[in-house]
């Protein structure tokens, strides 16, 4: 094929560009995120994406040739991508996707039917993607301009895989475990293009079929419902919030708190920030659970590393975490685990030694099954025992150094200014990361925490604890007007979400310190129990007390528990100030708590970053659950009793289904038909003057964007005026009585 004009490269690459704006991506099961499903849709009012949406994504009668393409392309993605499930892999794939599969799909009678001309169409194919497009397009007709059109409907018409295409070509680094598999946005179009002119070269018809589905599609007739649920739920707090207010007015100043115990944001941590300051003289705060370090995490043992912090940013320093006894016994320990391991896997997945393997161990795995199906406990129980012995669970230490001093007091100060503790520091101030624990989960990361990119929080709050306990970090916070008391000690923590446990990181140095921990740890275990009671109601559960904790745990160890937790289902609301203004309201665990003193911000750049970075974060969270209750089969992962793993990268239903890239239907629905998620946009609340927010909606346009096409609604707490004001869509405010 002769080259592109310039002129003509540049309009495809306009069209390229395009087609890939509607698409948002879909992070891998390893470490699952959440996505508005219509990030691409976010420049346009909230309404008209909802039918723009339906045209694009929630078409239930594509045109059967189409659904032939899809297949086909189901079948050589599934390939391509795979990550270690298939017992044998694809091969050329170190060539890229669109090499690889030229060279291959010439062997798949199925895709060509041995038709000559075909083939040869096939073999004159460009090497270049950009170039195999331009052909494509030619040999459909589609016309230049409906050339951005085209390609678009060549993703929106397999979303699935194409968000997770768009992971990789957009957002994937080398800290998420490395592709050595490569692809990208052109060539992934172009291996649509190709199946597409192979098996459907009417294909142009899809132009005129979308245009009529978006044409008369209509506000879907939920969001009647949904408007008058953000109404009442919004009077409601509200009507919470002021009542708090003017106690907060006369909130007296207590004495020094026993311990300070800072958060995560997460709206599983508030009704157990709730339940730990009613147990004693406590005082708690809330923050993004990766700390403010932006930091890859490699563990010295097993060698995995990971990006640990918000997907919106990216690494800055690599922290290696060892554990605190002999890293060379740990490492052999966990040597013969993973060659146990392998052994395993590849009897398992060889052609022939399967059938000897279940003859050799079908008995015993008989047995196993049995325990984690009637005594899951038990079953638990001796699995942590197997780990233990294999150096699994040693106790961790990272070498924060590597982060150069003067990184490590910005770091320091920041965290502080932004969560508001700047003075009157307790003996114990801990830092509570979050993570989950379950037993043969596939949506198992979608539970841990969002801000450490789907990983558990506890590194990031074991390096800020180290970080604040150096002398010369203290030394340096102290110059700029923080000052640490000598006697006060930063803890490492880790809230497991399932069971309600919270791990504290610690070895005291002294009797006295050991008591006064002992304490802490107590009411921990209380406060624990007593939000197990909440959850298990939550869950639908009858027990109480210790009987809840139980059962709440006994959840995360049952293999064929489909609902372990409920994780951020039913999330409603994003509220920033000082932790005394919501203290005393049960907010049900439908809050994002996000501490902030606006007096100490002068220039406000610490609510610039809280409604740039944790608030995007948690529009994203709300906007994941809310699609994916509305419509969970075009935005969900739909039902677990049907999943299956694909890749070791994603799910499909049956076998052979797009890549769903959703919450599944047990984490947003009570029954098949019941809904426990109450699908509806993020209320923000913010406790600072008026004007501060102005200026700084003012030079954010992803808050000008966000607010103003109303996929948020902001509530104003102006301190100063002592009233309360709502932001309309085209940015002004309004007195809320």
């Amino acid at each position: 094929m002769t080259t592109i004009a310039m002129r003509d490269q540049q309009l495809l690459d306009t069209a390229i560009v395009s087609s890939w704006s509607k698409i948002a991506p879909y992070w891998p099961l390893q470490n699952l995120i959440a996505v508005n499903p219509l990030a691409g849709f976010e420049h346009l009012p909230f309404e008209q994406a909802l039918q723009q949406a339906h045209g694009y994504f929630q078409q239930r009668d594509l045109a059967a040739e189409m659904q032939t393409v899809n297949r086909h392309s189901i079948k050589w993605l599934q390939a391509f991508f795979d990550q270690g499930q298939a017992a044998i892999s694809m091969p050329y794939r170190e060539r890229g996707l669109l090499a690889s599969l030229r060279l291959m799909i010439t062997l798949d009678a199925s895709l060509h039917r041995h038709d000559a001309e075909k083939l040869q169409w096939l073999g004159a194919l460009s090497e270049h993607a950009d170039e195999v497009i331009a052909e494509a397009l030619e040999f459909l007709a589609i016309p230049v301009t409906e050339h951005g059109q085209f390609l678009t409907l060549m993703l929106t018409t397999l979303p699935g895989w194409a968000s997770y295409v768009r992971y990789r070509t957009h957002w994937a680094d080398s800290h998420d475990s490395g592709h050595p598999h490569q692809v990208n946005a052109a060539e992934y179009l172009a291996f649509r293009l190709i199946l597409t002119c192979l098996v459907w070269p009417q294909a142009k018809q899809l132009l005129a079929t979308h245009e009529q589905a978006v044409s008369s599609a209509e506000l879907p007739s939920a969001y009647t419902t949904m408007l008058a649920r953000e109404q009442a739920y919004r009077v409601a707090l509200l009507t919470q919030l002021k009542g708090a207010g003017s106690a907060h007015q006369h909130a007296p100043q207590h004495s020094r708190y026993a311990a300070q115990l800072v958060f995560c944001i997460d709206v599983r941590s508030e009704p157990l920030r709730r339940a730990i300051e009613q147990q004693g003289n406590y005082q708690t705060f809330g923050f993004a659970g990766f700390f403010g370090l932006p930091v890859a995490i490699e563990n010295a043992v097993t060698g995995a590393s990971h990006a640990s912090c918000p997907v919106l940013l990216k690494p800055n320093h690599k922290v290696v975490e060892s554990p605190v006894g002999s890293l060379q016994n740990c490492r052999k320990a966990h040597q013969r685990g993973q060659t146990l391991k392998k052994l395993y896997q590849s009897l398992k997945y060889n052609f022939t030694t399967p059938f000897v393997l279940a003859d050799a161990m079908g008995v015993g795995h008989g047995v196993w099954m049995g325990l984690r199906s009637l005594v899951p406990a038990t079953a638990g129980a001796l699995t942590t025992r197997v780990q233990s012995a294999l150096g699994q669970h040693q106790q961790l230490h990272p070498n924060s150094a590597v982060i150069a001093l003067p990184q490590r007091i910005n770091y320091a100060a920041s965290a502080l200014r932004m969560m508001g503790l700047t003075e009157q520091f307790a003996p114990w101030v801990v830092l509570c990361g979050h993570g989950s624990t379950t037993t043969n989960n596939i949506h198992a990361t979608a539970l841990d925490c969002g801000a450490c990119g789907g990983r558990h929080g506890a590194p990031n709050a074991r390096i800020l604890a180290a970080i604040l306990n150096d002398g010369e970090v203290r030394a340096g916070l102290a110059a700029e007007g923080i000052e640490i008391p000598s006697d006060t000690t930063f803890v490492a923590a880790e809230h497991n979400t399932t069971t309600d446990q919270v791990e504290l990181f610690s070895s005291p140095a002294n009797s006295q310190q050991q008591a006064q921990l002992a304490v802490i740890k107590r009411d921990l275990r209380k406060a624990s129990e007593q939000n197990s009671d909440w959850r298990a109601a939550q869950l639908g559960l009858t027990a109480r007390g210790a009987e809840a904790h139980r059962a709440t745990a006994l959840r995360a160890q049952h293999w064929a528990e489909v609902r372990p937790e409920w994780g951020l289902a039913r999330n409603a609301a994003f509220i920033v100030g000082p932790r005394a203004w919501t203290q005393d309201i049960d907010l049900d665990g439908r809050a994002f708590l996000h501490s902030y003193e606006w007096q100490s911000d002068g220039d406000g750049s610490a609510l610039t970053t809280i409604l740039t970075a944790p608030m995007v974060v948690g529009q994203w969270i709300n906007a994941h659950y809310l699609f994916a209750t509305l419509d969970n089969v075009a935005f969900g992962g739909g039902s677990k009793v049907t999943a299956n793993i694909t890749g070791k990268i994603g799910v499909m239903q049956g076998n052979g289904s797009d890549l769903m890239h959703g919450l599944p239907l047990q984490s947003v629905y009570a029954s098949d038909q019941q809904s426990y998620h109450e699908p509806m946009r993020l209320l923000v609340v913010v406790r600072a003057p008026q004007a501060r927010l102005n200026a700084i909606i003012a030079q954010q346009p992803i808050l000008q964007k966000l607010f103003g096409n109303g996929w948020i609604t902001m509530v104003c707490c102006d301190p100063q005026l002592q009233q309360y004001f709502t932001l309309q869509r085209d940015l002004t405010w309004c007195a809320t009585d």
